[in-house]
């Protein structure tokens, strides 16, 4: 990213994101206690997604994000709040008695830059982004870590999660794309 959020902007998003959520369950609108300055990052655009984990064992409950916005990161994790917990179509909406069990966890993404050779994509630092004959598929850069995969491994799930044949993402027609995130949560 060509900006860092500090800590206090991190706990803000966090419980922003949260309170999104509480909000939605309790039939309410959302209560924003803090009050964001004009400067801050978080006024800036940013693609982002929210995720969702269940405790204890962190298994994934929902997650939905934007590759680039041109809303502030703060609304645009607001919106993708409500989009994990009650808009992912792999999962049921979000239940009052789960909310206690989820931990939620925001990744904050860069510009996405073309990736002219796969071989230089770093694990565990770069997420992809692949596009080809009408289909795409991405994965953030935490995933490959989280599920134990080398550099090949990432590349042919990349391919997998866009619903494309294996080697996909060397195909001339192919645009594969990398990106870094900012990666943060309550736990």
């Amino acid at each position: 990213m060509e900006f860092s959020i500090s800590t206090e902007e991190k706990s803000i998003l966090l419980a922003q994101a949260r309170e999104v959520i509480t909000a939605n369950l309790e039939g309410r609108n959302p209560v924003f206690s803090h009050k964001i300055p004009d400067n801050s990052n978080l006024n800036e655009p940013c693609g982002a997604f929210v995720s969702l984990h269940t405790k204890p064992q962190q298994a994934l409950r929902g997650c939905i994000g934007r590759m680039t916005a041109n809303l502030p990161l703060i609304e645009t994790v607001r919106i993708m709040a409500k989009e994990a917990a009650f808009g992912d179509p792999r999962f049921p909406p979000l239940s009052i008695d789960e909310l206690d069990r989820c931990n939620i966890e925001i990744s904050a993404l860069s510009p996405m830059i073309p990736c002219d050779n796969p071989k230089n994509v770093k694990v565990g630092v770069h997420g992809l982004y692949l596009r080809r004959g009408g289909r795409s598929g991405v994965l953030l850069p935490q995933v490959p870590v989280e599920q134990g995969w080398d550099l090949n491994q990432y590349l042919e799930y990349i391919c997998i999660k866009a619903g494309l044949p294996p080697g996909s993402y060397d195909a001339p027609d192919a645009e594969l794309l990398t990106f870094t995130a900012e990666v943060f949560g309550e736990e």
